[in-house]
């Protein structure tokens, strides 16, 4: 008979990852109600934590497995709880999951006698998946329970080693007498006594790491055991041989004893059933391969096999699949078999879920810790907090109040100490908050942080409602009353950008060389190449500013002097000053010589590196340092495309089209003499901030070298799909994963180099949606995108690169500073390698952490899993704007103004023009811009629309004018470039 279904509720939130039966409460919003509760009676049931202690929780008897879970997850506040489930012995007295489709009625006979197990179910393959600091946490406590029961077996090294990332976060830095006492009293491994000397040594070399950093490294130990996560199932062979089945993320595997003697992956895998007592495992045809047909292993009993059957589907599922299997339909008559399946989110939603929602939870405590806690490490930190009372009167958290949705808690009887409000706001009151900008390490989103975590570079920003000036309809009256004309708006733009533009000179003028003027480290080539270009230039284009300025005032009518009538024009200031600035055209080559000479500077010194790094961090620094340092010429650029939009709109007859006509002249001059040099010094500029952001190279900065694109594509291997970031250059593919290390850089993995190589596209080779083959002369790889445009984005750039790598002498030198050719087993051998650190290593990975931006594009490629091209940057420059807006959030009334600015693919928001820094700011690749349409009821004109899956936000510019420009230029960040201008562009730039 085909299994019931289970009782219906609402999944609300669940529809939304194309899961419509999944209950979790983990697929929630903040703000939302857990599952309904099915009617009927109820029972207590006793759960088991994995800090040992126990908790009850009240449930109806005819609600389904997944409830239950939900409650444990909603009591802990645990998001990624996909990972876990709960584990009790049935009559057999065998361990089994408690299913998740079922009501619990029909599975446990006596649920107040039966102590279910909380666990961990699912073991990712990269602990980096795991997104949440409370999860890792709960992972560290698994895998300290495997240890102590001989689950997790290993050699003595290892052993202490593990050992001792458990104590640093259990009692702190080593002190020699507190970690011996420890020891005997604490039994951790099950011969624990001969290990404590080595234990203690391990222990003495942890010291500064954080309970965070220690439960990083402990898993990083674990996750490369051959027994970590292995549940072993007994069975024999045909010949009689004792055996254990086990299943992992790669496939199934078969031990003997606690040895690994085969592993049948995924992807070789045809069917998986059971007969009786024998479970079948049927394979695909491989001539490769010694084994044909159909495998078959002897196990105890029926239900012995059935129970190793059905954890086999889930992980495959889990692991392999998108999304949820949906039901099958029921049999009229009869059933053949099982009815069973996989229910709840996949990895790959689960990881999705948590980036899309950008949760930004906050510290909890831990039970057994007896230090502070600190959680830089976390992923997605939470970038505003809020004080309240920490009493929680029920297991379940209140969803009355969308403040006290999720009240933390790090186990049942420890709670966090705080909330995180279900928006991201920012809080700006009396003086007492400072700003932050996307992310930086000086900055404070409000008084309430209590350390200085960087959030995620995804931050949604903005002030909140309470705490900024509101706007109504006198301040659009006022507004009425100023010129209509479209070149007054025109001439608007530029004093507005020519705001910014004097202020990105101060952070180098001012605020940079203030941060290494007075220090030794600063050579005095760099000091005088910084000053004698960038002073004038300042000094310039501050008058210029205040001529705009005045004349903007005059064109409005706050002076009688609009009476003459000669003041409703720009041109004329702009021809004198573009004139003015001919003679400083010798500062504009010089940008490359600050470049080179800032980069040879930083080689040679590391004190200068760091000062120049820490600069970086600074609120003041919005945008990479070096995007500072070539704005002289990306304003030429700007000057020039004002002056033709002005050309344009005048007739010939008009009074200021001859200056206008004239200025662009003198602009376009300067910048057609520019044109080569800005290319390759932007390739350069590019080509320094990757390598900010990448560790595991020698020397990415070579002549010669072009970028081309940078982004997130999935890596297939024997380990499943796994999320990589990826960079293409004129000459080799990297490509990298992101660590848990509070540096915030990519470590690269491998390398393919583009002489010789072929593409392909394979999605029906593997099975995987918008995949492809790289195949190189030593090796290939097999990579998905998260879309059929991505592919033929990657596609295209690569066969274009590859094509010019034939006939080009560029370099061919490795970049990479380890060996990248280990061994695997069989299955894999087909595909590209990564390399691993050996095991010791990772015991000094995060001591002593430099301090990294945590917001620059590769960060926001890799959480947005896009890409971006150097054409999507070079257009980019070009595509700037300043000027007030007014925001409103999608579920609020009032307006607000605020100073804004697009640049570098982000809009930046500050309270006014005159602001040394912004409060916030939001990353715009993967938003869609838009008109909001009439059911949304915003009636008002010149509103444009920005949304982001659930993030949604209105914005309101003062004229038609306005309005266009805006949406043209954050359309050249949402929308992707076209391939023709990806193939036009590349082909002149890389011969």
């Amino acid at each position: 008979m085909a299994e019931p279904d289970p009782e219906p509720v609402s999944s609300g939130a669940g529809q939304r990852l194309g899961a419509p039966e999944t209950l979790g409460i983990s697929t929630l919003d903040p703000g939302q109600r857990p599952p309904v509760m099915p009617p009927g009676r109820h029972v207590t049931v006793r759960v088991r934590m994995l800090d040992d202690t126990e908790e009850l929780f009240d449930i109806s008897q005819k609600a389904s497995g997944k409830v239950l879970l939900d409650l444990v997850c909603s009591h802990m506040n645990l998001i990624e709880g996909d990972y876990f489930g709960l584990e009790f012995q049935n009559h057999q007295k065998m361990m089994v999951w408690l299913d998740h489709i079922k009501p619990i009625i029909k599975q446990l006979r006596r649920p107040k006698r039966t102590i279910l197990r909380f666990a961990v179910k699912f073991f990712p393959p990269d602990h980096a998946q795991l997104l949440e600091e409370l999860t890792r946490y709960l992972f560290a406590l698994q895998i300290k329970q495997d240890l102590s029961s001989g689950h997790l077996t290993c050699n003595d090294s290892t052993a202490a080693l593990m050992v001792s990332y458990i104590i640093q976060s259990e009692i702190g830095d080593f002190e020699e007498s507190q970690c011996r006492s420890h020891l005997l009293n604490n039994n951790y491994i099950p011969d624990q006594m001969p290990l404590i000397d080595k234990i203690m040594e391990f222990h003495s070399k942890n010291i500064g790491q954080t309970p965070a950093e220690s439960d990083y490294q402990l898993l990083e130990v674990a996750r490369r055991l051959e027994m970590y996560g292995i549940r072993l199932h007994p069975a024999k062979d045909r010949e009689g041989t004792k055996l254990s089945l086990a299943v992992a993320h790669t496939g199934v595997l078969v031990f003997q004893g606690h040895t690994k003697i085969n592993a049948f992956n995924w992807s070789k895998i045809r069917k998986l059933s059971f007969k009786r007592k024998r479970f079948l495992v049927k394979l695909r045809p491989d001539l490769n391969s010694s084994y044909q047909g159909t495998l078959e292993f002897l196990m105890a009993s029926r239900d012995c096999c059935k129970i190793f059957w059905k954890i086999c589907v889930e992980y495959h599922a889990f692991f392999r699949l998108f999304e949820e299997p949906k039901p099958k339909p029921k049999p009229v008559l009869f059933t053949r078999g099982s009815s069973f399946r996989f229910s709840g989110r996949t990895q790959k939603q689960v990881i999705d879920y948590v980036k899309e929602t950008e949760f930004k939870k906050i510290p909890f405590e831990r039970k057994h810790s007896r230090i502070q806690h600190n959680s830089r490490l976390s992923l997605l930190p939470s970038p505003c907090h809020h004080e309240v009372p920490t009493t929680v009167k029920s297991v379940l958290v209140s969803a009355e109040d969308p403040s006290a949705s999720r009240t933390a808690m790090a186990s049942p009887s420890h709670q966090r100490n705080g909330v995180v409000s279900d928006s991201p706001h920012l809080s700006a009151s009396s003086g007492h908050s400072h700003g932050m900008v996307n992310g930086q390490k000086s900055l404070e989103l409000c008084s309430h942080s209590p350390d200085g975590r960087q959030p995620s570079p995804l931050t949604s920003p903005l002030l909140n409602d309470a705490c900024s000036v509101r706007t109504d309809d006198e301040d659009e009256v006022r507004r009425k009353r100023f010129p209509t004309d479209r070149a007054y708006f025109i001439a608007k733009e530029l004093l507005t950008t020519e705001r910014t533009y004097v202020k990105d000179l101060e952070v180098i003028t001012v605020s940079f060389q203030s941060a290494i003027g007075q220090d030794e480290a600063t050579p005095d080539a760099l000091k005088n190449i910084i000053n004698s270009t960038f002073e004038p230039l300042h000094k310039f284009h501050t008058g210029f500013l205040r001529e705009v300025e005045q004349r903007l005032a005059l064109w409005e009518g706050r002076s009688n002097a609009h009476i003459k009538g000669d003041s409703q024009r720009i041109g004329d200031v702009m021809l004198k000053n573009l004139q003015g600035l001919k003679p400083l055209t010798a500062n504009l080559h010089k940008q490359s010589e600050v470049l080179l000479e800032l980069e040879k500077a930083c080689r040679a010194s590391r004190k200068l590196e760091g000062l120049c790094r820490d600069f970086e961090l600074q609120k003041v620094c919005y945008v990479p340092l070096n995007v500072f340092i070539l704005r002289p010429l990306h304003r030429l650029i700007h000057y020039k495309q004002i002056l033709e939009r002005l050309c344009k709109h005048y007739l010939a007859t008009h009074v200021d089209f001859r200056d206008c006509r004239a200025a662009l002249a003198d602009v376009s001059e300067v910048v057609e003499q520019l044109q080569g040099s800005l290319i390759k010094i932007e390739n350069f500029q590019k080509i320094l901030e990757l390598k900010k952001d990448l560790i595991g190279i020698n020397n990415l900065v070579v002549p010669g070298r072009e970028f081309i694109r940078l982004g997130c594509l999935s890596k297939l291997s024997g380990k499943g799909l796994q999320q990589r970031m990826f960079f293409l250059f004129s000459d080799v593919i990297l490509y990298t994963s992101r660590g848990m290390t509070a540096t915030n850089q990519f470590k690269v993995h491998g390398q393919l180099l583009l002489r010789g190589m072929t593409i392909r596209e394979s999605e029906d080779e593997w099975g995987v949606p918008h995949a492809f083959t790289l195949v190189g002369q030593q090796q290939s790889l097999v990579v998905a995108a998260s879309s059929s445009i991505e592919m033929e984005k990657w596609m295209e750039d690569i066969k274009t690169v590859i094509e010019m790598a034939k006939t080009s002498n560029g370099p061919s030198s490795d970049l990479l500073t380890n060996n990248l050719t280990d061994n695997k087993c069989p299955e894999d051998s087909s595909m590209e390698v990564e390399s691993e650190d050996d095991m010791t290593a990772s015991s000094t990975s995060l001591e002593r952490p430099t301090p990294h931006r945590g917001n620059t594009m590769v960060h926001v490629c890799w959480h947005r899993n896009t890409s971006v091209s150097m054409v999507d940057f070079s257009i980019a420059v070009e595509n700037q704007l300043s000027g007030n807006l007014l925001r409103k959030f999608k579920n609020s009334n009032g307006w607000q103004k605020l100073w804004v600015v697009f640049t570098n693919f982000s809009l930046f928001f500050y309270k006014s023009h005159q602001d040394d820094y912004p409060l916030a700011s939001l990353p715009l690749l993967g938003y869609s811009v838009t008109i909001p349409s009439e059911s949304e009821n915003i009636h008002k004109d010149y509103v444009f629309k920005l949304h982001f899956k659930s993030h949604v936000y209105y914005f309101r510019s003062e004229s038609e004018y306005a309005f266009e420009r805006w949406m043209e230029v954050i359309r050249s960040a949402t929308v992707p470039s076209s391939q023709a201008c990806v193939l036009n562009s590349k082909e002149s730039h890389l011969h």
